[in-house]
């Protein structure tokens, strides 16, 4: 069985009990180790599904979450304004990428769901600690936004364009 098989049956069995799965009973059950288990889990977290761990074992919590990607262009000022216009309109950020012409793609995870989130990572940028991805392209960076379905991206797209941060890709 392929890899996205068994995350698929994963995803089946979850949405098909009220009881939680212990990730033991899923490796005996796929014949792959513990581990394996963990990282389905984690990939399928990673591509918007809520599965939640327990101490007895996985659940399913909601349906997958819509995603998107979003190019985008501003200063470092101007942060904390993208952010609330994303998390305004229902959106979480999930990460901020570049696509630097010598490393390649660069990543972090940001998981931005409420404006004070937003601040502290401004915050911790302007003390100078650190500097932000989108230094190293000129401010072009890009975000993957989560939101509960696509109507709310169209709206989150529709905004950031109004503004004149997002850039077509």
């Amino acid at each position: 069985m392929k890899a996205t098989e068994r995350r698929n049956e994963i995803l089946s069995l979850l949405g098909n009990t009220s009881s939680p799965m212990p990730a033991g009973a899923l490796s005996e059950r796929f014949a792959v180790s513990r581990q394996v288990i963990v990282q389905d889990v984690a990939i399928l977290r990673a591509n918007g599904y809520d599965v939640i761990s327990t101490n007895r074992g996985y659940v399913l919590g909601g349906a997958a979450r819509a995603q998107r990607v979003f190019k985008c262009r501003h200063t470092l000022g101007e942060l904390v304004e993208e952010a609330e216009l994303i998390i305004n309109g229902g959106g979480k950020v999930e990460d901020v990428f570049v696509n630097h012409r010598v490393y390649g793609r660069i990543s972090a995870r940001l998981d931005l769901i409420t404006k004070t989130h937003a601040e502290e990572l401004h915050r911790s940028l302007v003390s100078g600690a650190s500097k932000p991805l989108m230094s190293v392209t000129d401010g072009y960076h890009y975000h993957t936004v989560s939101a509960d379905g696509e109507e709310r991206l169209d709206d989150i797209e529709r905004a950031l364009r109004a503004r004149g941060f997002l850039i077509e890709i």
